[in-house]
């Protein structure tokens, strides 16, 4: 059982914690120390998963842009030739690179040292093996094993230096070749400004479109930064994806991409500068992945909009799965639904994280650009472009997330209660409850009461319950917001601030 200060550091199936002073109110967590128990902890685990003895264990090891990677990656790569396993460190990388080590290099295991778009000072661990990412019960075994400070017995191992990067981007560059049908440079006149914010994104523009002819004039923050000077390296900010719509439309681009730091996310920005994100990006990667498997599923998280559901299957003529936020749930079940014999192409969660089944369901940012980018070179054979695909997809007027911060101690109780309390307050008032909702309560609303839908769940790690509210019409998500303010008031627990502050227009 891990206690409180292990069980901190869990995030789902990664680790987090704090990696530098700075943030006030926030003390250094991921300490030297505690990143090699934590690593040797991953080669324990990893060693009995094997079968093997931990020298016998090759395992790969990078990092993003931040400021506390090269400290961090120094502690693991200790503890992992401590324990005797032979370490290649590949330096700075993405997420998704780091998998493919597993395919390319023969790792037993990798380990990417990343916060994903998190601030600055905060940094964590992201395992791999061969089979994929890791499942929450494996982290909790890592963490385990950290806390009783077991290490593998084993004569030191040894640690290599491999530049990994360069054949990760070859591949990606393959990709777009041969996907286009063009000669060795089926970009050229192709004009395409990636935003890599600083992190480990950068080497798209130089090392997979710059060669193919690609035009990247206008690309910008593509240096490594740990800092994040210009903007948070996250698809979802507005301020980051106003800067890179901006770019796009100052350079007269035919496209825009946008990475996180470590980039197993991606964002798209078509040639009139707007954005093709969250909604607009689930239709643009269904779109592309439905042409070669017609008829089949697309997961999605549970926060998609009504318009999506009807562009799939009235559109694209596929089927679309409805299934629980955090992307490694939405993964895992694209995976069990192939597995049960249903076809599924891609799993994607409206944050950016896109996996596709021809590339071992991996989420990777550079993988679903690349895949979109051929899509848009063989359109602009035909004078179209990328978002005439996504035509047809019916949009709301407009949107609202709240976020309900729970007081009791035993908040999953709680904000489990809420939702039960919430479905039959529904049922008992005529309200439409959708029966393909796998996470907490989601309604329907007609034209008298805002023309729209609202989810509220419980959040996938935190004491927090996001209510989701999109409409078909100007201020309907106040009007639906309004329905819930009295079944609001029936819980203590919840702290409503954000509800009440929004009725009043605040």
């Amino acid at each position: 059982m891990l206690n409180a200060e292990w069980k901190a550091f869990r995030s789902g199936t990664d680790i987090r914690g704090c990696a530098m002073e700075g943030a006030a109110g926030e003390p250094v967590t991921l300490t030297d120390q505690a990143v090699e128990r934590m690593a040797s902890g991953f080669l324990l685990w990893l060693s009995e998963r094997r079968g093997c003895a931990a020298g016998e264990l090759t395992v790969s090891v990078g990092r993003d842009s931040r400021l506390s990677g090269p400290r961090i990656r120094d502690a693991v790569v200790h503890a992992l030739t401590a324990g005797g396993a032979h370490v290649l460190d590949c330096g700075m990388a993405s997420t998704p690179a780091m998998f493919m080590t597993t395919v390319d290099l023969g790792c037993d295991g990798a380990v990417q040292i990343t916060a994903s778009h998190h601030p600055w000072q905060r940094n964590g661990l992201k395992f791999f093996v061969p089979e994929g990412g890791l499942e929450g019960a494996d982290i909790e075994a890592i963490l385990t094993h950290a806390q009783e400070s077991a290490a593998p017995p084993a004569a030191a191992g040894r640690v290599e230096e491999v530049e990994y990067m360069s054949r990760y981007a070859a591949r990606l560059r393959t990709l777009i070749v041969e996907g286009v049908g063009a000669g060795e440079r089926p970009l050229d006149g192709f004009h395409i400004v990636v935003d890599a914010g600083n992190g480990a994104g950068g080497f798209y523009a130089g090392q997979v479109l710059e060669p193919l002819g690609a035009e990247v004039t206008g690309s910008q923050f593509l240096e490594p930064d740990g800092r994040f000077p210009n903007h948070i390296p996250n698809p979802e900010d507005p301020e980051a994806m106003d800067s890179v719509c901006e770019a796009v439309r100052r350079h007269g681009a035919d496209l825009g991409v946008i990475f996180d730091t470590d980039v197993d996310r991606a964002g798209l920005v078509g040639p009139d500068g707007r954005e093709i994100n969250r909604n607009r990006l689930v239709a643009l990667a269904a779109a592309v992945a439905l042409e070669d498997v017609p008829g089949g599923t697309i997961v999605t998280d549970s926060v998609t909009s009504r318009g999506l559901k009807a562009f799939i299957e009235e559109t694209l003529g596929g089927r679309h799965c409805r299934f629980k936020r955090g992307y490694k749930n939405v993964i895992d079940e694209g995976i069990r639904l192939n597995a049960a014999g249903e076809s599924c192409p891609l799993a994607i969660e409206t944050s950016g994280h896109a996996a596709l089944r021809d590339n071992y369901f991996l989420d990777d940012g550079a993988y679903l650009a690349t895949r979109l980018i051929i899509r848009a070179a063989r359109l602009r054979k035909e004078g179209r472009t990328l978002d005439s695909l996504i035509d047809a997809l019916a949009e709301p007027a407009e949107g609202v997330e709240l976020r309900f911060p729970i007081r009791e101690p035993d908040f999953a109780a709680c904000g489990n209660a809420v939702i039960a309390g919430l479905e039959s307050y529904a049922r008992e008032r005529g309200w439409e409850v959708a029966d393909d909702s796998r996470e907490g309560v989601r309604l329907s609303f007609g034209p008298a009461d805002g023309d729209g839908w609202l989810l509220l769940r419980l959040s996938v790690h935190d004491p927090v319950m996001p209510l989701n509210i999109e409409s078909d019409q100007a201020g309907g998500c106040r009007r639906i917001a309004g329905l819930l303010a009295g079944f609001m008031t029936r819980w203590e627990g919840l702290d409503r601030s954000a509800l009440e502050g929004y009725l009043a227009g605040e």
